[in-house]
């Protein structure tokens, strides 16, 4: 029989789950701008989002492969030494999406193991909520059943502890303390 969490917990997990929610939220948005500046970056576009510098307020840099770049080269880049050369000046928003995203994701994990350790999962449910973070839209998904189950499940769970306060006969104070 799998464990159940303590009653005395439900507001921790009504907690661990508004964070989990906003975790996810934004790790998604996240995850969808990293893949479009990857699309920009590395398919024949070669180009980078700046704010500021010479090109004006937004503006697209291009980015140049190295000369050790062959065409495949950047879908195997641990079999060589392919460099991008960016040539914005500015700010680099395309930087700033895939670093803000990766330490998000770091958030993120904490959102998904605290939820977890709460609702007393098996660690596969774990896994399938840490690639939410990974997987383009899986996070929106994924926030979306997580928060059903689980205010369904503390919904269920407070309705039998209620039942099972009025069946039980209660005894008054005075004669309990004798």
């Amino acid at each position: 029989m799998p464990r159940a969490p303590k009653l005395a917990s439900f507001p921790a997990i009504r907690g661990a789950l508004t964070f989990y929610q906003i975790c996810s939220i934004i790790t998604g948005v996240g995850l969808l701008l990293l893949v479009a500046e990857m699309i920009l970056k590395y398919t024949p576009l070669h180009i980078e989002l700046f704010a500021g510098g010479s090109g004006g307020f937004l503006w697209f840099a291009p980015v140049i492969a190295g000369a050790d770049c062959l065409w495949w080269s950047l879908f195997l880049p641990a079999t060589n030494s392919c460099e991008m050369i960016s040539t914005g000046d500015g700010f680099n928003i395309s930087l700033f999406i895939l670093v803000a995203h990766g330490w998000f994701y770091v958030v993120y994990l904490f959102a998904c193991f605290r939820i977890w350790s709460l609702m007393r999962w098996p660690f596969l449910r774990f896994i399938t909520l840490a690639l939410g973070g990974v997987v383009p839209l899986l996070s929106f998904f994924m926030e979306a059943r997580v928060a059903r189950e689980v205010r369904r499940y503390l919904a269920e769970r407070e309705a039998q502890a209620a039942a099972a306060a009025s069946e039980s006969p209660t005894v008054p104070a005075s004669e309990g303390t004798r």
